[in-house]
């Protein structure tokens, strides 16, 4: 049975989530709903556009809320992700990976068609030209780019302020191209634990930027928007006067990866709520001092430690993985959770663990409000 059939009919039912089948992927409405309004009253605070990244959440029904605030559309890590967000109706969005092959240069090409605001980045003229080539040959409305900068993760984006020249002199040759800027994404920077370290090393990254946009505009090509910065870099970000526009993703649902992140100056201040849990139940309990609950590798993402326990059990608990289906609760002495249990875990790392479900389970205080399917799921190509 899908999520719709189990669960539709719980919708509005006092109490509703202790019925939940589970595991299940549950987002704390109004936590959610403060955080897209704080990170949207920052941003505009410090004059900054947002463009949040839905590889995040992957949701059109997120999405609608995070513009609704003031947003201006979304970044999209893949073109698949880009097309299930178009086709629920969203513009604005950026897809923050290049797009090489032909068949994807095809679909990029087909979706600028319907989707109003498409921009997409890229790295090397090939890729510049063979869209071109593309747009030219299909007879449709050019297509935007921007110059994706590589900030020394070595993963994507130009090496140089010399290639980033070249490149944007392939675009503006292209008639059939648009040249709109800059992506400068430092992921490698986003979960330095210590918010002056991170500092530092943004300082450090941002010289580089810097000497990127001098060598663009030394040839013509000033960025009209330089697109980046992310949840664990954008108090910095909004202070270095380089960015138009934050990439944010993970602060809408803040993960256990982001919860021991200083993401502010200020010690001890975790400026969003958590807002994304996976509750699980209680299904087993016959070993002494742990039981087993029903959420395992297949219902959390298994990149970062093991999910911390939210709430259902006693302080002190601890989740350790014990297989595909199951997980178990090393509990304090004396004091285990009973058999059906619910108990609910933070997402260890947001964007794998949402990747791993259908539908977000959305609930405000223990009753079951609505349900949104995860419109991107698995859109990964």
């Amino acid at each position: 049975m899908t999520d719709e059939e189990l669960h539709r009919h719980l919708v509005g039912r006092q109490g509703s989530r202790r019925d939940l089948n589970t595991p299940v992927l549950v987002i704390d409405r109004d936590a959610l709903d403060r955080n897209i309004a704080r990170m949207a009253g920052f941003a505009a605070a410090n004059g900054l556009k947002l463009r949040p990244h839905s590889k995040t959440h992957k949701s059109a029904d997120v999405a609608r809320r995070q513009i609704a605030a003031g947003a201006v559309g979304q970044c999209c890590a893949k073109l698949g992700e880009a097309e299930a967000l178009a086709d629920a109706g969203i513009a604005g969005l950026l897809i923050t990976s290049p797009v090489i092959s032909t068949p994807a240069i095809e679909r990029l090409v087909a979706l600028n068609e319907r989707a109003e605001g498409l921009m997409c980045v890229a790295d090397n003229p090939h890729g510049a030209r063979a869209i071109a080539a593309a747009v030219a040959a299909r007879g449709a409305r050019p297509l935007t780019l921007l110059i994706d900068v590589d900030p020394g993760i070595h993963r994507t984006g130009v090496a140089s302020p010399e290639a980033a020249v070249e490149l944007y002199r392939t675009i503006a040759a292209e008639p059939m191209l648009r040249y709109a800027g800059v992506q400068y994404y430092c992921g490698s920077q986003q979960h330095i634990e210590s918010f002056a370290e991170r500092a530092a090393a943004m300082h450090d990254r941002a010289a580089y930027l810097r000497s990127v946009i001098a060598a663009l505009e030394a040839a013509g090509g000033k960025p009209p928007i330089v697109s980046g910065g992310g949840t664990g870099t954008h108090r910095i970000d909004a202070t270095l006067d380089l960015f138009t526009e934050l990439q944010v993703g993970s602060y809408i649902f803040m993960d256990d990866q982001y919860r021991v992140c200083a993401l502010t100056a200020e010690e001890g201040e975790i400026p969003y709520e958590t807002a994304l849990l996976v509750d699980t139940r209680v299904i087993s309990a016959n070993s002494p001092g742990l039981v087993t609950v029903d959420a395992g590798i297949k219902s959390l993402a298994t990149d970062a430690k093991p999910p911390l326990v939210n709430a259902g059990a006693a302080e002190g608990t601890v989740y350790f993985f014990m297989g595909d289906e199951q997980g178990a609760l090393v509990h304090p002495a004396g004091d285990p959770p009973a058999l059906d249990t619910i108990v609910s875990l933070n997402a260890p790392h947001c964007d794998p663990t949402v990747n791993l479900y259908d539908t977000y389970h959305v609930v405000s205080g223990n009753t079951l409000v609505d349900l949104w399917p995860v419109t991107a799921r698995g859109r990964s190509r």
